[in-house]
């Protein structure tokens, strides 16, 4: 029971909590990334490259093995549009990364150059203590 109750306090500590959210934050930010490559940049991509669409981009290493018009044994390919296409994936994922952690470091920089707020003025009633005080160490 005893390691149950280290494992609630772990996975219920603040920093655990924020990693669970990033994540899952990150997994649909991906998601997103990834669609809009293949389907808004890779297409107009493709069309000025003489209308190649990226994902038939394949080099065959084996043909597949055809029995009539069924496939016993598929064709053994490198994807290498796949590669490309989740390479600029990668590219728009970090660019974004690198921007966002940019923006909190320089957000953070402000923060600290900010000058410190002045404590608030003594009150009447702080004011006469401390001159009581004053007075009692003469």
């Amino acid at each position: 029971m005893k390691l149950l109750d280290e494992f609630k306090t772990f996975a219920m500590k603040g920093n655990v909590m924020d990693m669970a959210i990033g994540i899952i934050i990150g997994g649909a930010f991906g998601k997103i990334v990834s669609s809009f490559v293949s389907d808004v940049l890779m297409p107009p991509l493709g069309l000025l490259l003489g209308g190649i669409d990226f994902k038939d981009m394949t080099y065959t290493m084996k043909d597949a093995i055809m029995e009539g018009a069924e496939v016993v044994t598929p064709a053994v390919t490198l994807n290498y549009g796949l590669f490309i296409q989740n390479i600029v994936d990668f590219l728009i994922i970090a660019f974004a990364i690198f921007m966002m952690i940019k923006a909190i470091n320089s957000m953070k920089k402000k923060e600290e150059e900010a000058p410190a707020p002045e404590p608030p003025a003594p009150t009447k009633d702080q004011e006469l203590l401390s001159e009581i005080r004053d007075l009692l160490k003469k």
